[in-house]
């Protein structure tokens, strides 16, 4: 196949691509915007591969995207580009409302117009899937209740809610327009490459220089981890062998309070980063209670019982595992995380 990844650079785009070109013969356009969150140095493992192209540009810019659709000719989008960080779209929601909402309009108008003009063969066998979230969904209030994919959408945020308005419109161009699409929603993703932002790789590197780390309220949240590397092989049985028109949620089966995470860090840290910063004799010591965020939710967990039962897929990681691979990751890639915290990264998105 010839698939086209929106997002390609971020964190779950750059290790799908990752994953298909180096377990799969197909052909990879990646056509990624590079924000902040954007960054190349992901792919350097690949960018010389001859299945592989890159493409500056914003899912927003229709001739853009209507050109490099005419040129390329997929045979399947996979649509993961999205802002994606809770705090910030409470700051400043408006960039999630472009980009999730009307940046996944355009680009399912330019990739409506693309698919009603291949022959009757090639549409049939075309494949839009839309990546999304399990905080579409709000927060569980019974410590047995899980999401499936019929539980109804109670976003909590302006990112989860800009999520939610980019599945409905998934969804109405399927029903309106036949537009043969698929849609997954995943639990918490981590894993090597993972913006510094984030919950884990913030911890990971705050500890390693001595740095508070941060945890909302009392810590009891609770989410369910999925190692990225799993996700990239569910992403891909989905567009491959998923059913046109189905949803599918993908959990790692990994349910953890956020105390209990951060936690896990610090032991782990203890054993493969003994020598630690001047001052401080215990990693765990770091930890610092802040005043928790707006509309925080309180739990997720994922039933991931339709992919297993339908497609097969089950996540290869438990949570002890994966996370002893990404803290091991990050102590063996300090240069990355140190170009993405002074900004070097984005010399190449500047041109520099």
């Amino acid at each position: 196949m010839r698939i086209l990844i929106t997002g390609g650079a971020g964190f779950i785009g750059s290790a799908l691509v990752r994953y298909l070109l180096s377990e799969t013969t197909h052909e990879i356009l990646n056509l990624d915007k590079l924000t902040y969150a954007g960054n190349l140095e992901s792919l350097a493992s690949i960018a010389d591969s001859p299945r592989y192209q890159f493409v500056q540009a914003d899912i927003a810019d229709a001739a853009t995207v209507n050109r490099t659709l005419s040129d390329f000719q997929p045979d399947a989008i996979m649509h993961l580009a999205a802002e994606s960080h809770v705090d910030r779209s409470i700051d400043g929601p408006a960039a999630f409302i472009q980009t999730n909402i009307v940046g996944t309009y355009a680009l399912l108008e330019a990739t409506r117009t693309y698919w009603s003009g291949l022959n009757s063969s090639r549409q049939s066998s075309f494949r839009f899937h839309h990546i999304s979230t399990d905080e579409v969904y709000g927060d569980l209030h019974g410590v047995n209740d899980l999401f499936t994919e019929t539980t109804p959408y109670a976003p909590s945020s302006p990112y989860s809610a800009s999520k939610a308005a980019s599945d409905h419109l998934v969804r109405a161009w399927h029903r309106t327009y036949g537009l043969p699409v698929l849609i997954t929603n995943c639990s918490n993703n981590y894993g090597p490459y993972h913006f510094p932002e984030k919950l884990i790789p913030l911890m990971i590197l705050n500890a390693l220089e001595g740095k508070p780390l941060p945890v909302y309220g009392n810590g009891q949240q609770i989410r369910d981890w999925l190692y990225v590397e799993d996700h990239a092989r569910a992403l891909f049985k989905v567009v491959s062998e998923g059913q046109v028109g189905e949803t599918y949620n993908i959990g790692g089966h990994n349910e953890q309070k956020n105390l209990h995470v951060v936690e896990t860090i610090c032991s782990l840290l203890e054993e493969l980063a003994p020598q630690k910063p001047s001052g401080v004799a215990f990693y765990r010591d770091l930890i610092t209670y802040v005043k928790d965020r707006p509309g925080h939710d309180l739990r997720y967990a994922i039933d991931a019982s339709k992919i297993e039962r339908e497609l097969g897929w089950v996540p290869e990681e438990t949570f002890e595992s994966g996370l002893r691979k990404t803290v091991q990751w990050y102590l063996n890639n300090l240069d990355w995380c140190r170009h993405v915290q002074d900004g070097s990264y984005q010399r190449e998105r500047l041109g520099a």
